[in-house]
């Protein structure tokens, strides 16, 4: 124990004692402290000292240490006034805290954005990570953009029109988002959206000072007569979308709206932002190519994060874009933190050069089938009123549809009291939602938890009353 812990140590010993022995009571004598946190005299007396001028204890001459006749009232700060100075609150979404807050060890969680611990390749990473770290460069400072490598696979990620010189490497796809915002938009700026879509997007827009304007979609993805009218109405030249495994509801673009969806960017002379970020999660047949991919004048800015495919901790992404966009996106990204990790980058690329990058996808596909699948038998058998909307392909997530008379905010909080946390529908909807939804995760928990989490919202759902949706 070094010298500081040890002080430490003997103070927190005393603090208690004190607490115990309520004022004039005897304390432990600096043998007995000794003896039992093995600290030496000096150590003692230092700590002792301490006490002493905060009024906690007193020492008396040749009789021993005892607890202070009046003990010390500690201050109650008075925070009101950051109230104040600080003025209205900024725009945002409070939602998000509430989706990222860790659950209790109790709870089973329905609602977790990231992969179960069971499925994230943590030795593969752990080791990536112990032969980044011994090597030189790692602690070097590369270049701003990103390591070369690393931005050449991401580039051919998004298919033939982009070069690693069009791509910056981003501390997670939460960063990468941010910065396209603020690199093309303007505060005040409309930006379209998904009606639902990622609410972390939502929440970033308006933190950017944005107007968030919802475009519906459905099981095909976004409209693109709707999106064209979007833009018309709006003057808006940016839309947020997930075209592969949408995030709530696991939507994919379809191949009929593909060409009508660049077609419509076309004629408004808008970028569309592609949130790529479950690529990998990939549960029956083969996903389109990315959106990217089919874009030849450079209306789609490419996002990939590598978070939800390997682990949270794994925060590196990238988000690419040519001509004057991809300037302004790798100007903007300079500024925020000037370079990702090299220690991480070159995780990341030893990672995805092993051998255990393309093991750790061949187990991840069957894993996620038997949780998704496992989720959708508990639904149809624990709770037959609550209808997914899709059976999704890839992705995380199942969009729930609740009954007319559930509202979906009381229902999360019954959950909760039941030991189950899932996500509301209505904070992943830009404008108002036209009815109630749950977002429920099976890539968080193994088959046995998820069924255990059904049956738990099903006594929630059981022990709510009909409450009109509003």
């Amino acid at each position: 124990m070094n010298d500081d812990n040890a002080e430490e140590g003997v103070i927190r010993l005393l603090r208690a004692a004190a607490h115990i022995a309520g004022p004039g009571g005897r304390l432990p004598s600096v043998r007995t402290i000794m003896s039992e946190l093995r600290v030496s005299p000096v150590t003692v007396q230092h700590a002792m000292r301490r006490l002493t001028a905060e009024g906690v204890i007193e020492v008396r001459a040749s009789k021993g240490a005892f607890a202070a006749a009046t003990q010390p009232c500690p201050q109650v700060p008075d925070l009101e006034w950051q109230s104040v100075a600080l003025g209205a609150k900024p725009p945002g979404d409070e939602a998000l805290p509430d989706l990222l807050a860790m659950p209790g060890p109790e709870a089973v969680p329905l609602s977790s954005g990231y992969l179960d611990p069971e499925l994230q390749p943590v030795a593969a990473l752990g080791a990536a990570l112990g032969r980044a770290s011994r090597r030189p460069e790692a602690w070097a400072r590369g270049p701003v953009e990103g390591r070369e490598e690393l931005r050449a696979w991401f580039a051919r990620q998004a298919g033939g029109s982009f070069r690693a010189g069009d791509m910056v490497v981003c501390p997670g796809g939460q960063a990468a988002l941010s910065t396209a915002f603020r690199a093309l938009t303007a505060p005040g700026d409309p930006v379209l959206v998904e009606a639902p879509t990622y609410l972390g997007a939502i929440a970033t827009a308006r933190s950017a000072g944005l107007s968030v304007v919802a475009v519906p979609m459905d099981a095909d993805g976004v409209r693109p007569e709707l999106l064209d009218a979007a833009f018309a109405r709006t003057g808006a030249k940016v839309f947020y979308s997930q075209p592969l495994y949408a995030n709530p509801h696991g939507a994919v673009l379809s191949r009929e709206r593909r060409p009508e969806v660049l077609a419509v960017l076309a004629k408004h002379q808008a970028f569309l932002i592609e949130d790529d970020f479950a690529r990998d999660l990939v549960i029956d047949g083969t996903p389109p190519p990315p959106l990217a991919a089919d874009d030849v004048h450079g209306h789609v800015i490419y996002l990939r994060s590598l978070t939800k495919t390997a682990a949270p901790g794994m925060r590196v992404a990238a988000i690419g874009a040519r001509g004057a966009a991809g300037a302004r996106l790798r100007t903007a990204r300079v500024l925020d933190d000037f370079f990702v990790a090299g220690p991480l980058q070159l995780a990341a690329l030893e990672f995805l050069s092993s051998p255990a990058w393309q093991r750790h996808l061949k187990a991840l596909r069957p894993a996620l089938k038997a949780r998704r699948d496992a989720l959708l038998a508990a639904l149809a058998a624990e709770i037959p009123r609550l209808r997914p909307v899709t059976v999704p392909t890839g992705g995380m997530h199942v969009w729930v549809r609740l009954p007319d008379d559930v509202d979906d905010l009381v229902l999360t909080k019954a959950a909760a009291a039941h030991g189950v946390v899932v996500s509301p529908g209505r904070p992943w909807y830009a404008a108002d939602p036209p009815a109630g939804h749950l977002r429920l995760t099976f890539a968080g928990a193994p088959p046995e938890v998820l069924t255990d989490g059904v049956r738990r919202l099903a006594a929630a759902v059981a022990s709510v009353g009909p409450t009109p949706y509003g």
